[in-house]
This record gives structure tokens, sequence and C-alpha cells, in this order.
């Protein structure tokens, strides 16, 4: 049976849900397609459950060191079971919510994998959805004007270091364990692999990152690599950097262990499991790529500005298209794509104006340029920063490691990039973005009247501190 759309979208993931909505909201009539759950990876198998097992994992450490607090507690208990039951209730409540969004918005939902068809009986152009319903039920065909492609990714492996979900995990493997490990290698040390060291070591796990890279989290500001590493080795995590894991030295018995190269040597690891975290790959494959023109780059789809494929019909984002692989990215991508096809006009988004987080503990966030990347565009910059251990609230917390760092352009007092590290920034890296917005320099980020005692009081005197004004340091 065919049921003709203004739009189908495959996969309903933050992207593809939120576009859907945005569509709904301009009286388009609207389908998803999806082969799993309502939310997708960011719900079921990313930024929710992983989120909920740090805040468990920080509440543990926390209680742990609360004499430091003058609270004396005993018999301090880890039940695992009882995270993960939390976890679940989480991803169950905010499920529902989306579930009720769909119906809200009257948005058709599909339960099944779709591919996109070539030209047809039913349309002379590429672009109709066959969809293989989970339930076993004859192929539905959805007949749309446009096509927006949001099948996100998931965990890329190693050759060699193939997931068995006992010894080797991926982070969706991870994320379902029923206990903890003893002990747990992490090869990769980016935003996915820090989050999990953290995690982990707060839970009391041993933890062994190898990286690649010279540094942890490279696409961070050198800075605040360098006190991660410190804070990370102050909770027990072993950071090896410069480590060529070499997959095929991998042993399974009771255990795991595995070979790298570091600093001319080779080492021998080993833990109890091993967790891949190596990035993301996206999902291209079997969604009918090849019965249109859409260029694959790079294993991404290719897409202009506005996120139209090279069938101008057929518009694609978020993970599918490379990028900035995050969630909040790929809802603003699904909103401006809808509003493209709606022929609204909208603005290009401008990427250099979205946060980055790390929840790790310390957290991490930033927006814009690092140092590094300033100064390779040729800017001559001038920097500011501001320690938390100088801030009244982060020493009632307990937390006074990191500290706020400004990039300032020397020559017109732009605000290049902004980079935190310390308790709560991730909460606190959007009045950076908004003064990237708005065009703010650091001197009207200083002169903002930030509360006392609060963190964010380290905003305004990392601002002050680009121009050596600093009140308290």
């Amino acid at each position: 049976m065919a049921h003709e759309y203004d739009l189908v979208i495959l996969g309903a993931g933050t992207g593809g849900y939120v576009a859907a909505i945005k569509a709904s909201q301009l009286g388009l009539k609207v389908a998803v397609v999806e082969k799993g759950k309502l939310g997708g990876t960011c719900l079921h198998q990313g930024c929710i459950p992983s989120k909920a097992l740090l805040r468990s994992a920080e509440v543990y450490s926390t209680m742990k060191n609360s004499i430091e607090f003058g609270v004396s507690a005993s018999d301090i208990t880890l039940h695992f079971d009882k995270v993960q039951q939390r976890k679940q209730h989480i991803i169950d409540t905010l499920h529902k919510g989306v579930q009720h969004l769909m119906k809200k918005g009257k948005i058709d939902v599909y339960e099944g994998f779709g591919r996109i068809l070539g030209p047809s009986i039913f349309s002379p152009t590429p672009g109709t959805i066959s969809v293989e319903m989970e339930n076993g039920d004859e192929n539905e065909m959805l007949i749309p004007k446009n096509v927006l492609i949001a099948t996100g990714s998931r965990p890329r492996t190693l050759p060699g270091l193939e997931i068995d979900g006992t010894y080797v995990l991926s982070s969706d493997e991870a994320l379902q364990m029923e206990t903890l490990p003893e002990s747990m290698i992490i090869v990769g040390g980016g935003v996915i692999g820090i989050e999990w060291a953290s995690m982990l070591a707060d839970f009391g796990v041993k933890v062994t990152v190898l990286e690649y890279a010279d540094r942890i989290l490279p696409t961070e500001d050198h800075e605040i690599s360098k006190e991660a590493q410190r804070a990370l080795k102050k909770k027990g995590i072993k950071i090896v950097t410069s480590a060529k894991v070499l997959p095929e030295t991998i042993e399974k018995n009771e255990g795991v262990s595995i070979q790298a190269e570091h600093k001319g040597e080779t080492k021998l690891f080993s833990g109890e499991k091993l967790l891949v975290s190596v990035g993301r790959q996206a999902n291209v494959e079997g969604i009918g790529i090849e019965n249109t023109e859409i260029q694959i780059e790079n294993g991404v789809i290719k897409t202009n500005e506005f996120y139209q494929t090279k069938e101008s019909h057929i518009y694609a984002i978020g993970d599918v298209i490379g990028g900035l692989q995050l969630a909040h990215v790929a809802s603003h991508e699904g909103i401006l794509a809808v509003e493209h096809m709606a022929n609204l006009n909208p603005h290009e988004l401008d990427y250099s104006l979205i946060a980055k987080c790390v929840y790790s503990s310390p957290e991490i966030a930033s927006v814009g340029l690092t140092e590094a990347e300033a100064n390779e565009k040729g800017f001559k910059v001038k920097t500011g920063k501001f320690l938390f251990k100088a801030i009244g609230k982060a020493l009632v917390f307990g937390e006074t490691d990191g500290f706020v760092k400004f990039v300032v352009d020397e020559k017109t007092d732009d605000l290049l990039g902004v980079h935190m590290i310390g308790p709560h920034v991730t909460d606190m890296i959007s009045e950076a973005a908004l003064a990237k917005v708005l065009d703010a320099t650091h001197w009207e980020v200083a002169n903002t009247i930030h509360p006392h005692p609060t963190l964010s009081e380290a905003i305004g005197e990392a601002a002050l501190a680009v121009d050596g004004k600093a009140i308290h340091s």
C-alpha cells in the first residue's frame, strides 16, 4: 500500500525526530521510519544512558569522600544493578516523551527498515521509501515530496579488534554491563573514551587508556588536554599517549591482553575487558543510496550548506554527514533542512558558534577556536585564564581543579574561543556561546556582572584576565 507525504525521514534519533516536529509545526505531512526505538542512539545507546551512569559514578565517588564535607558515612556500597535500573528508567521516561511528541504532531511512525528506491511506478525520480516492517507485514511504500536521511552512526572498531561482547566491547555493549569489571583497557582517548575512563574510575574500576595521538582529547585546546590528563591521573587512571595498539597481539583468556608500541618499545597491557573507543562510523549502508545520485565521500554523505544531497529533494543531517557528531548539532541541522525545503530561507549554520562538551569529571566544554587553531589561521592572539581554585563556589563544592580560558584577537578584541575544564562547565558554556553569537568582545563579557558566589564568576575573571585585570588573581 502506498502513502503520500510531504516529508519522510529515515531515522528517528535526535536529528530525525526534531526535524519531524519542526516539519509538523510548519504544516507538512510527515512520516518517520525507525528500525529501532524513537530517540535513536542518543537516547538509547549514547548521550542519555552514559550521562546517567556518569551521575551515579559522581554520587558514589562523592559519598566515599564525604568526610571532606564533615559527613561520616559507613558501609557505602555500590549496587550496580540499581544504577542500571535508574539509567533505564530515565531512558524509558524520555522515550515515552518522544512518543507523545510524535502523536501530538500527528507524525506517522513506521517501525521498520527504510530503503530509498530509484525511479519506479511510484515516482519518476528516486525517493520512494520501501519500509520493511518490523512486525513482518508486507512492505509499506511511502511516496514523499522530500526525504531526510538521519540514519546516524555506530561505534567504529579496528581491524583485529572485533567486538565480541565478552572481552572486547564498544560503548553499546559497555552500557549493558550487568556487573563492573575489576579493570578495563580503553583504546582511544577521545571524548567517549575519556568519559568512560572517568566514569569507571569513579566506580572503582582500574582503568588504562591507550591513545594513538600525543595527547588525550586531541581536538581540545592543548592546556585543556594537559589539565584533563593531570586530573584523570589523580583519579588513578593510567594514560599512555603516542601508543600504537597492535590488534594482532590480542589474547583472551579469563581477561584480555594486548600489546602497543610506545616510545620505541612494545609493551603489554592487561585487563578484565577492553573497550574500543575510536570514533563512530556513518550508517550509509543498505538504505538505497546506490539507487540515487547521492555522493559518498570519506564514508559520509556529501551535502551543501542546507543539507541537500546531489538529489535536491533528498536531504541528510547528523552523524551520517560527518562534521560535529553531536546530538544538538543534528537537531539544528534538521531544523534548517526542514526550513529550507519549506522555502523559509534559513541562515547557514555557523559551526564555530557551537559549544562542545565532555562529561567527564572534571567536565570540559568549549566553543570556537583553540589557541593553536587561532594561531594557525593567522590571528595574533591574547589569552586570559582564571583558575577555579580562586572561586569561592568551587571551594564550597569541593571541586577546585580546572580553569576558564579566553582566546581573543589582539587586533580587534573579537572573541575567538572559550575553553573550560572544571565543575559544571558543561552548564556554563552557553554564556560563552551566546557571546560568540552576539559577536561580543571579552571586555563586554567582563562587564557582565556575574552573581557571587557562583562558578560563573570564573568566566568574568577570565575575560578580565585577557587584559591583565582579573580581580582575584
